[in-house]
């Protein structure tokens, strides 16, 4: 996954790497960036650091609570210290200071996929791990929620949705994020099936009173899950 906000430098990557036999999705923002990535099966990003919505630092951490196997390349005009410190703490795993040259990116490239072949992704975009929900076990991958000795099968976007709430959980989930991972759309009429969708996971985290979903109007919902003593 690219992600680029220079449509010109965006397609001189792409077109090279296209080249050498990698397969190339493209993204122009942060908030594209982390959507791209959500839906998608992703061997390595490829990330500017100066973007519109998202900077790449905080595409970065988003990514890490999905994936934190998936090798991160920083590219950037920006090559201060400090910006490289912060660069690594935030999960990358290599940082290349524009101007680069394409040969150079490629042979860095080569080198990361090289030493990760050693590691299996079991949780490629998140979608192997079971999660603990207060009192709930959430399966993920097979679209499962446990509660106990009872199983709730999930559709597909009960899951994908309750996946998101999770990762996030305690903190705000915006919804117009949601609405582009989960749906791929953000219009008002998908955003009316969202809330649909939401109600539908509050009946299902029901026996669990430390558990609710809170609505923040207009602006997203926060998995809330209160510590238990």
């Amino acid at each position: 996954m690219l992600v680029e906000d220079d449509p010109n430098l965006s397609e001189v990557i792409r077109d090279f790497l296209d080249m050498q036999g990698y397969e190339i999705i493209c993204a122009f923002d942060g908030e594209e960036g982390l959507t791209t990535f959500y839906r998608n099966n992703i061997d390595l990003c490829l990330v500017d650091v100066m973007m519109p919505k998202k900077d790449g630092f905080g595409l970065v951490e988003e990514i890490r609570k999905l994936n934190d196997a998936v090798p991160v390349i920083f590219i950037t005009a920006r090559s201060m210290k400090e910006d490289r410190i912060r660069g690594f703490k935030v999960g990358c795993d290599d940082y290349l200071a524009k101007p680069f040259s394409t040969e150079e990116l490629e042979l860095r490239i080569h080198a990361i996929l090289k030493r990760c072949q050693t590691k299996t992704y079991e949780t490629r975009n998140g979608d192997k791990e079971v999660y603990a929900i207060g009192k709930y076990s959430f399966d993920y991958a097979n679209m499962i929620l446990k509660f106990e000795e009872q199983e709730q099968r999930l559709t597909k976007k009960e899951a994908d949705l309750l996946h998101l709430l999770v990762i996030n959980k305690n903190q705000l989930l915006k919804r117009e994020l949601a609405l582009k991972m989960v749906w791929g759309d953000d219009d008002y009429f998908i955003g009316r099936s969202m809330d649909v969708f939401i109600t539908k996971l509050r009946k299902h985290l029901r026996q669990d009173d430390a558990i609710s979903i809170i609505n923040f109007h207009g602006t997203g919902f926060v998995l809330e899950v209160k510590e238990t003593a």
